[in-house]
């Protein structure tokens, strides 16, 4: 009766101790008869040039998976990493300023016809930021329960700004209602604060409100001082409702930013609008 067969396996994804890896086949038989069998399948050669071309092989095809794995297999939405002055027309009206338009091509939202386009200015230099595609809303279009962000911009001195559109049924059970039909600037705010602050809201953070009113649409503004929000210390906020869908343009800065940039912050959330 011929004896078990034993089995050695050296792997190529394992450091070489020899001059070549080599995945081995031993097959020991006490029967002399079957030699040429043994013979046969004694050595398969792995030469080590092979052996790191699929472990580079591997190695880029993991990479290439991780941001799938690390977003739950969604992408992250696009977004240009230059500065917006390389590519947005300038302001008609200030030339410190490009226009920034929104078009379906920006978002999720605005190709499904939850979000009316708008527009707002921002200086050349701003850089335009990428939005995890979990926050983006596209998981959810058309139809979202939740608030999802639309655009981000930023600029590591000035600060930065982001639009969040929220659905209108999260606020009111009236069919396209007017900002007006919601509630006060109070009550819209007590709705939305915490999609300005990234955390949380405390109506003793806001510091004035006022009400704007451009062509048919109006809009809430507000100037709120937030020491504990993880959007930065400083936030103006502007909101308007269109359609099924209440918009919410938001300009944050820390300290440091905001002493030499709330100017600027200002005339950014002044020029937006739907």
């Amino acid at each position: 009766m011929a004896s078990a067969a034993s089995l050695t396996l050296l792997s190529p994804f394992l450091p070489n101790s020899s001059k070549s890896s080599l995945i081995k086949l031993r097959i020991s038989n006490a029967n002399q008869n079957d030699i040429s069998m043994q013979e046969n399948l004694n050595l398969i050669n792995i030469n080590n040039n092979k052996g790191k071309s699929l472990r580079r092989e591997i190695l880029v095809k993991g990479l290439a998976m991780l941001p799938l794995v690390v977003l739950g297999g969604a992408p992250i939405s696009d977004a240009k990493e230059v500065e917006v002055g390389s590519y947005l027309p300038p302001s008609p009206t200030n030339p410190s300023f490009v226009v920034f338009k929104a078009s379906p091509k920006d978002t999720p939202a605005l190709r499904a016809g939850n979000v009316q386009p708008y527009q707002f200015l921002i200086p050349p230099t701003w850089k335009q930021s990428r939005v995890a595609n979990i926050l983006s809303g596209n998981y959810c279009q058309p139809k979202c329960a939740e608030p999802w962000v639309e655009v981000k911009f930023e600029d590591e001195n000035q600060g930065k700004v982001q639009v969040v559109a929220s659905p209108l049924i999260r606020l009111t059970n009236k069919p396209n209602a007017t900002i007006e039909e919601i509630g006060s600037p109070e009550k819209v705010i007590a709705s939305l604060g915490a999609f300005v602050t990234g955390n949380s809201y405390d109506p003793d953070e806001l510091l004035e409100t006022s009400v704007e009113r451009l062509g048919q649409q109006t809009y809430y503004k507000y100037v709120l001082e937030t020491p504990f929000a993880l959007t930065g210390s400083h936030n103006l906020a502007k909101a308007t409702a269109k359609g099924s869908t209440v918009v919410l343009f938001v300009a944050s800065a820390n300290d440091k930013q905001w002493s030499t940039s709330q100017k600027t912050l200002k005339a950014m959330l002044d020029s937006f609008q739907l």
